[in-house]
Order: structure tokens, then C-alpha cells, then sequence
């Protein structure tokens, strides 16, 4: 775990030190906290909120992200590990209130990217062995016939059935695995919260990813984009009124074997690492969105991610490829300021579905 919490940390870093570069009012009051959650590091950044709301806010919202954690946890005892044994047994069941939302939402989004975000895929997670608390150890790669073995069973989220509480699903090979919706939906929830709380200036972060809503004494959040390789910033843009800006990239869950990289990021289609893209970030006014986009994107690759864009409603995207190439929409090129003036960028319009 300690690979992922550092390169988060300094992800959250970043965004707090561009979140400064742009100075409030004196009398604004800017709180800010860390807490550990979904295996990384989550910030909290208040604005207008005195230490006493402040700290009553960061309780509230660790006890959220707990219970959430707990709740959507794909390895560990829990709701959903439960759920993929019953659904693994094809046993027609009740699922706890805290997952059925999450399935729904993520049934919508995977039938919209065109199934490259796919949650089913946990069986295939679990085989690479990114279903782990330090999934970065060297390790050989999976056999190609239990991946193909995989891949050939095709389990998707349409293959579950939700009626009312009660889950069941006719593909046995269906493994839900929430890692790539979990946290953004998770952050709407929180921002939900702090609304209820009165609080309507703030940042929550986890590992890098965000939701920003309100501004700082009237001056927008500077939010910093990590840097493709996973260091460094590739750019910042600024935040003012409600967005959230997640990047999926190569570098964040990776192990070496015999000299070659891999990477979490799996293409259901093939079963291995998705190719032909470095890292690919979303600006959406959803959290839950953002987060799925950015995986399904990332697998698309440069050819193919801006049909898929259009499909989830996106247009905000910036995808760096393996030239280093920075594809952005138009929407994206308006606000997001590279680090880097001389990279080279290609803008594309995203296709009009019919």
C-alpha cells in the first residue's frame, strides 16, 4: 500500500499548492485535513467554515468514507466479496441497500462506454492480482489461458438482474469490482453531505481525484492535473462552481516481470493492460461519471475514446498517448493550461450520435 499512498500524497500535494496560488480574501478561512480511505489518502478543503464546523465536517465525512469502504470493498469480508460468491452460485438474493445503487449506476454507465468501464471484470482483476492491499510486487503475469478462459465467458453488468433489493445473474463468470466507480461516487456523496451541512465552498480529494464546488473568497480552486507518468503536473485548470477532475494513468498500479510493465488498467476485451494510452483525464460536474469515463476512455485509446466520450456525455478530455500526445476537446482546450506550452496537441471534436 505504501507505493500508492505516496504517489497520492504528493498528487494531493500538488492540488493544495495550486489551490494557493490564487490568493482568498484575507478574512476567508481555508481548513484543510487528510484522512486515509479507499486505500489513499482523501483531503478536505474548507472555505468560509470556522475550526469548530470544520472539524465536526471531517468526522462526519471519515465516518462516511469508512462506511463506504467497508460497504464496496472487493477483496476483503463485506457486502459486495458476498455477492459475487451468491452470484457466482447463480443464487438469486438481497443485496444490501449500500450496493444496489452502485450496481444500478454502474449497469447505466457500462452500457453507455460500450462495456469498456466494466465492474463484472473482478474475476479478471482478482487473476492479475490487483485485488490486493500492495498489488505491486514483481510477479509473472497470469497464465494466457485462464485469461482467455476469462475473457471468453464476456461478463458484464447487463448479466445481473436487479429487482427491487434482490440481485441475480445468468453469467456465473460476474465479479463486481467497484475500483474504477467506487471513489467517484463516493465524493458525490460527500459533497452531498457538506451541502447538508451548510457547507458550500470545498474540495474533497482522494488520491489525486476530485470534486470541487463554490470557490475560495470569490477566487477560483487551482486544481493541478498529475503529470502523465505520474509525476510532476501536466497542467491546471480552474474550478469555480461545481466540477470534478479525475485522470486514470499507467503508472498508478504497476508491476515489472521480466523487464515489462503492466498496469491495473484491463481491457475486457483482450483481458490484459489496455494499450496506446498514458493517462486520460475527465472534467464533469459527476464525480461518479468523471471517475467511470476515465477508465472506459483510457481503454478506448486515442483512436477510439471520442465516440465513447460522446456516449457517457463528456466533453471535457484530455488523453495523453504513448507519443506523448495530448488529444483534448474543445471544451478541455479552453481551460486547461499545460505545463509544457511546446507539446504537441491534437483537438477533436466529439462525433454527434444519432
Amino acid at each position: 500500500m505504501t507505493p500508492r499512498i505516496t504517489s497520492s500524497l504528493a498528487a494531493i500535494t500538488l492540488a493544495a499548492l495550486l489551490a494557493g496560488c490564487s490568493q482568498p480574501a484575507p478574512e476567508t478561512q481555508v481548513q484543510h485535513t487528510q484522512f486515509l480511505a479507499f486505500g489513499t489518502l482523501t483531503e478536505l478543503t474548507l472555505a468560509d467554515v470556522d475550526e469548530q464546523r470544520a472539524a465536526e465536517a471531517v468526522q462526519a465525512l471519515e465516518q462516511d468514507f469508512r462506511i463506504m469502504e467497508g460497504a464496496w470493498h472487493a477483496w476483503k469480508p463485506g457486502p459486495v466479496t458476498r455477492a459475487n460468491w451468491l452470484l457466482g452460485e447463480q443464487r438469486r438474493f438481497a443485496a444490501p441497500p449500500s450496493v444496489v445503487p452502485l450496481v444500478k449506476v454502474s449497469q447505466e454507465l457500462a452500457a453507455k462506454s460500450d462495456n469498456l468501464f466494466n465492474p463484472a471484470i473482478g474475476g479478471l482483476i482478482q487473476l492479475w492480482g490487483f485485488q490486493s492491499d500492495d498489488s505491486t510486487v514483481s510477479r509473472a503475469p497470469p497464465d494466457p489461458a485462464a485469461i482467455a478462459k476469462l475473457v471468453a465467458a464476456n461478463p458484464r453488468m447487463s448479466d445481473i438482474t436487479v429487482d427491487g433489493f434482490m440481485l441475480s445473474s445468468r453469467n456465473p463468470a460476474v465479479q463486481m469490482d467497484f475500483g474504477a466507480i467506487g471513489k467517484g461516487y463516493g465524493i458525490d456523496l460527500a459533497i452531498d453531505h457538506l451541502r447538508q451541512l451548510g457547507i458550500d465552498n470545498a474540495i474533497v480529494n482522494s488520491g489525486g481525484d476530485l470534486r470541487a464546488i463554490g470557490d475560495k473568497g470569490g477566487q477560483p480552486w487551482r486544481i493541478a492535473i498529475r503529470g502523465a507518468d505520474g509525476n510532476g503536473v501536466l497542467g491546471v485548470v480552474d474550478v469555480k462552481g461545481d466540477d470534478s477532475v479525475f485522470t486514470s494513468g499507467n503508472y498508478e498500479r504497476v508491476f515489472e516481470w521480466q523487464g515489462k510493465r503492466y498496469h491495473h488498467i484491463l481491457d475486457p476485451r483482450t483481458g490484459y493492460p489496455a494499450q496506446g494510452t498514458r493517462s486520460v483525464t475527465v472534467i464533469h460536474h459527476s464525480a461518479t461519471v468523471a471517475d467511470a469515463a476515465a477508465t472506459a476512455l483510457f481503454v478506448a485509446g486515442p483512436k477510439d475514446w471520442p465516440r465513447i466520450a460522446a456516449q457517457l456525455g463528456v466533453d471535457q478530455v484530455l488523453l495523453v498517448d504513448d507519443d506523448n500526445v495530448a488529444h483534448m476537446t474543445p471544451a478541455m482546450a479552453k481551460r486547461v493550461t499545460l505545463s509544457d506550452p511546446g507539446m504537441v496537441t491534437r483537438i477533436t471534436e466529439l462525433p454527434t450520435l444519432p
